[in-house]
């Protein structure tokens, strides 16, 4: 990280490296209060490399479902073949893009809209245009009984926008990650359009969101926290409940 990272930039590999252990431990304990108050089904949105299925021990009866793209979902699960791991709850993939219709392949693959769900969205939300982001809310939304769960990782972009010194810094880590071998072009990963808030969002649609602070993710973690001219510091991780319907 050190020979990777640039002197004061915004952001770099030792600062994502301590984010990603922080962000495990949120959902691993998200998901852990969900199974012991009693829910049984868990959807993982944009799974990816995710091996939650595979390493957690699930209470029985836990069915989990694996969303994502085709290809994605055959590498990881060829990768862990060879590896001979074997998930440790009812893991089901549903090998769809979220842009199409995902919950009618969700529900085909035996997901039970009348049993509350844990749902996580880890890395997902910032990478969604707007409209995409409220969408897929509304889809969850839809689908969640009284009791369910989501738990989501929100960006605030307003800090993010201001000035050029964040993009000046963003140029610079760019081009270290490149002469190192990372060919990922940072800025455009994102979308730094205005967008709803998550939790005031989801609140005025029945559910009930308890927000946690970057900050005191990595506090919590025993991290060093960002220094206040870090364009991520006002970034949150949100848990929500479906409440009760009138």
């Amino acid at each position: 990280a050190v020979d990777v990272d640039v002197p004061g930039a915004f952001w770099g590999m030792q600062q994502m490296t301590e984010l990603l252990a922080a962000r495990t431990q949120y959902f691993d304990r998200f998901l852990a209060d969900a199974t012991a108050a009693g829910i049984r089904q868990v959807v993982i949105l944009a799974s990816g490399l995710d091996a939650r299925a595979y390493r957690i021990a699930w209470p029985s009866g836990t069915v989990v479902f694996e969303i994502d793209q085709p290809e994605v979902l055959a590498f990881k699960a060829a990768t862990l073949a060879e590896l001979n791991a074997r998930p440790t709850a009812d893991m089901r993939t549903v090998p769809i893009d979220l842009r199409q219709d995902w919950p009618a392949s969700l529900r085909e693959a035996g997901f039970d809209p009348a049993r509350p769900c844990a749902w996580t969205a880890e890395g997902l939300l910032p990478f969604l245009p707007a409209e995409a982001q409220d969408r897929l809310l509304d889809n969850i939304t839809e689908l969640s009984a009284e009791g369910s769960r989501l738990a989501s990782e929100i960006a605030a972009t307003g800090r993010a926008g201001d000035g050029d010194q964040f993009w000046d810094s963003l140029k610079l880590v760019t081009k270290r990650w490149r002469e190192h071998g990372l060919d990922i072009e940072l800025g455009e990963l994102g979308y730094s359009e205005e967008r709803e808030d998550v939790a005031d969002y989801l609140d005025t649609r029945g559910w009930q969101s308890v927000q946690t602070s970057l900050h005191r993710l990595l506090s919590d973690a025993g991290l060093p926290a960002l220094w206040d001219g870090n364009a991520f510091v006002d970034n949150y991780y949100c848990a929500s409940v479906k409440e009760r319907r009138n």
